[in-house]
């Protein structure tokens, strides 16, 4: 008999004998725990947030220089321990640091394997690092623990094709429409108008899990503010082309954007801040996607 058999059985008691009683409300039910890539595998919808530096805003040293992101291993588990984030998006795009992908991973490793939210790490472009350099950080991204790899502002399909390849050189087991079974997410980001003129191409490159559109980076690339709603639209085709190539598309969301997102077929919500205020956002989409 379930608890809230029980507490209706009580309550028909109760009234029977003419008494008045306060009883117990049953517990909210809880949200049910699943990584990104256990609901992208079933063709569902995963939302995550952007990980929080733990550093003040605009810290600096004694000398006046600002401090760069602060990572922890306690901040991870924190955030790995909440069942509504079923990924964690980290951004080293700016300043990639080993030391933040191994104390994520570390935090997230003291939570049980079947309770640890997808963790992906968005590394620095191969433009600005160059290829031996994004090929050696995506063997030690891989081999620190991460669940997956984001290359920002893949400009060809030649330079997809060079992406993909990173993630066979290291080994790494991809999920793809091809291989159903696989373990491991790369994602590559569409981000320029040059991107977007061969988006076809890029989409038909094997090898990855994800193709998704960075509509602020493509927003300013385009010619700023009043290039939005172009950018919106170019992001749309991406998600449009690789879905048809059977790969999901991610996409920042905030309360403004978040149904209109789900309602355009993307599949990795990402949202910003650690904060209640998310929270009840992230259930809002779990509920339009028809999630508990």
């Amino acid at each position: 008999m379930t608890l809230h058999t029980l507490v209706a059985a009580a309550a028909a008691l109760v009234a029977s004998l003419g008494l008045r009683a306060e009883l117990p409300t049953p517990p909210a039910p809880q949200p049910s725990r699943t990584s990104a890539l256990a609901a992208w595998k079933q063709g569902g919808s995963a939302f995550g947030i952007f990980v929080p530096s733990e550093r003040p805003m605009n810290a600096t040293d004694a000398s006046g220089n600002r401090l760069p992101p602060l990572y922890t291993e306690g901040g991870a588990h924190t955030l790995g321990s909440n069942p509504l984030l079923d990924y964690l998006f980290l951004n080293l795009e700016g300043a990639y640091d080993a030391a933040s992908v191994k104390a994520m991973v570390t935090g997230l490793s003291h939570l049980p394997a079947n309770a640890r939210p997808t963790l992906l790490v968005r590394i620095p472009t191969i433009e600005a690092a160059g290829v031996d350099s994004t090929r050696a950080r995506v063997k030690a991204v891989l081999a620190m623990g991460a669940d997956g790899v984001v290359i920002p502002h893949v400009r060809s399909a030649v330079e997809a094709r060079t992406a993909a390849g990173f993630f066979r050189e290291a080994g790494a087991n991809v999920w793809t429409r091809a291989n159903p079974k696989g373990t491991i997410v790369a994602m590559l980001m569409i981000e320029d108008t040059g991107a977007v003129a061969e988006m076809n191409d890029i989409a038909a490159v094997p090898g990855y899990s994800l193709l998704s559109c960075g509509v602020g980076s493509l927003t300013q690339n385009m010619g700023g503010r009043e290039k939005a709603a172009d950018a919106e639209a170019a992001c749309q085709r991406v998600r449009d082309v690789a879905d048809k190539a059977g790969m999901p598309s991610m996409m920042t969301a905030n309360a403004a954007t978040l149904r209109d997102r789900i309602t355009r077929g993307y599949k990795g919500l990402l949202l910003q801040g650690a904060t209640a205020q998310t929270d009840s956002l992230i259930r809002v989409g779990r509920e339009a996607v028809g999630r508990r």
